[in-house]
């Protein structure tokens, strides 16, 4: 199994209870076939720039390790997922 890491943006019009049910689906993808080292939902903050016409967004950061094909089923999740603006996976090198 390898690390990983993953950031995501969330819609800052999205409610609390919706932030932590996107959340925990995504967490339950990871279990599924990894297990998560760090998790951390950073909360409401700026952008540097507009993203599909919004100015803020709910970031969390996720570490993980788990193998390829789980990776590439939660990147096909986040793409479909209306309330992800913005992600980031990466290969934790640390």
């Amino acid at each position: 199994m390898r690390k990983y890491e993953v950031m995501y943006i969330l819609r800052p019009d999205v409610e609390q209870e919706a932030v932590q049910a996107t959340v925990e689906k995504f967490q339950g993808i990871i279990s599924n076939g990894g297990e998560i080292t760090k998790h951390e939902v950073m909360g409401k903050r700026r952008l540097a720039y507009e993203i599909k016409k919004f100015r803020d967004g709910t970031f969390v950061l996720v570490n993980f390790s788990t193998t390829p094909e789980v990776v590439a089923e939660l990147e096909r999740i986040m793409k479909i997922s209306d309330e992800v603006i913005r992600y980031l996976i990466t290969l934790d090198v640390a």
